[in-house]
């Protein structure tokens, strides 16, 4: 007869306790705990429970002298698309197994589906939340009718990887962690204990038999996956899917890779036919504008290798209540601050009873700190009321005392520039170590401190 035991379950760390807890004693979370029912079969049981493919590693390893190890280039399956490819380092890699989180609607499924109806492989597309006809529907829409392909609508992880042994598949897809569930867990599909067994069994198969598995996850409420930390420890890549639905852009950007970068960033369109893939970002996030308006800039940007070019706007306005308000959309709004002081300390300018609004153009969040100059310059054309042609473009670093600080691969930048017929580019005097200007058409125009670049562009 099995033991039915109750224990409480972090659902942030997957710690578990004999008692229920305000706050978790491992990771110090508040409100994380919750109640499980786990049984633990006897020994006889245990054997007779036993799937058939636990044991597809007969020999057991061994330990093995740090050089007598061959490294060689893991192998990896290229797909038809190139923005997965790039964010997951060149491919999809024997025997990984990727993890891929996001809002509800935003496309998780539509993706994983296209890279299986395109891919020249046998793939095994494993659904626990939609039928057969429904998937049906939603291939005859992308416009794939794969042969190799094969649809399976189970939620039971032991079915799942006995399927998928007989099979042999290139690559098998779940679609979600969720809404599998393992026979031996006595609990609800979604639990911690369940979430952390399936992840767990599907690692040990992607690892034994070489074949790579991808993952959809649900995200809480606060924007984290759902399920135990545990979940994104085991993977080998963790990819998110973000963005707005009011834009038609999605982005695929990547949390944790064991294989390859993790600043790599993939850009898709949302079409009635599918995702696109967006070869050229830079064309997209630039607004197609007749006249120059004030308190709009452009930044050449990086994301991973990827230079583009976006479009930040500022609103400078005068504040009618008490408090002037502060607001940015695709940017930190502690460092806009910190550029507001910048401008009144070391230059003058007066924002203290002014409103300030920022957004960056096309729905996407930006990290990068070159993008301070385009801000700046922003910032000061829609105080003063003054517009930026829009054949320039800007690329720097402001630092706390005003002066403008190199960064990184500044060369791509400038060639991004360039190619999408810029005529000119403010960047950091400390950039031109090493850098050739008669490589490109482009007028590359150095300055040192944001009074520079005032009296250069403004006056």
């Amino acid at each position: 007869m099995a033991k039915v035991k109750k224990v409480y379950a972090c659902t942030s760390c997957g710690s578990t306790s004999s008692k229920w807890n305000g706050k978790c004693n491992s990771c110090g979370e508040w409100n994380t705990l919750v109640e499980e029912v786990v049984t633990k079969p006897t020994t006889q049981e245990a054997k007779k429970q036993a799937w058939k493919g636990t044991n597809i590693s007969s020999k057991s390893p061994k330990p093995v002298a740090l050089p007598d190890i061959v490294a060689g280039e893991r192998a990896r399956l290229v797909t038809p698309d190139g923005e997965l490819n790039r964010v997951l380092g060149g491919g999809i890699v024997s025997g990984s197994l990727v993890l891929i989180g996001g809002q509800p609607g935003i496309g998780k499924s539509t993706l994983l589906l296209q890279v299986a109806l395109n891919v020249p492989a046998k793939i095994l597309y494993v659904s626990g939340e939609e039928s057969d006809e429904q998937i049906k529907m939603r291939a005859e829409r992308i416009g794939g009718q794969a042969s190799d392909c094969f649809i399976l609508t189970e939620t039971n992880v032991t079915k799942i990887l006995n399927h998928a042994k007989e099979m042999e598949p290139d690559l098998v897809i779940i679609d979600s962690i969720q809404t599998l569930a393992s026979p031996y867990i006595d609990s609800t599909p979604g639990s911690v204990s369940q979430v952390r067994e399936c992840a767990g069994e599907l690692q040990r198969f992607a690892k034994d038999e070489h074949i790579p598995v991808f993952i959809i996850g649900h995200i809480t409420k606060e924007g984290s996956i759902a399920g135990p930390k545990l979940l994104e420890h085991i993977v080998d890549a963790v990819l998110q899917f973000e963005g707005d639905r009011n834009y038609t852009y999605r982005i695929l950007r990547t949390i944790k890779n064991r294989f390859g970068s993790t600043d790599e960033m993939g850009i898709y369109e949302m079409q009635a036919n599918g995702l696109r893939e967006v070869s050229n970002p830079s064309e997209l996030l630039l607004s197609q504008k007749d006249e120059e308006l004030s308190g709009s800039a452009i930044s050449a940007t990086m994301e991973g290798m990827r230079p583009m070019l976006i479009e930040t706007q500022a609103l400078v306005s005068t504040a009618v209540y008490g408090n002037p308000q502060r607001s940015a959309t695709g940017f930190d709004l502690r460092r806009l601050s910190m550029l507001l002081a910048v401008l009144e300390k070391r230059c003058g300018f007066q924002y203290g009873q002014q409103d300030v609004f920022l957004n960056i153009a096309g729905g996407i969040r930006v990290d990068d700190p070159a993008i301070d100059l385009a801000i700046v310059s922003a910032l000061i054309s829609s105080l003063e009321d003054v517009a930026i042609p829009n054949d320039v473009c800007f690329a720097g670093e402001v630092g706390l005392s005003g002066e403008i600080r190199s960064v990184n691969r500044i060369e791509q930048r400038i060639q991004e520039a360039d190619r999408l017929g810029f005529k000119q580019i403010f960047i950091s005097k400390y950039n031109t170590k090493g850098l050739d200007k008669e490589r490109f058409n482009i007028n590359i125009i150095t300055i040192g401190k944001i009074e520079e670049l005032y009296r250069t562009l403004f006056e």
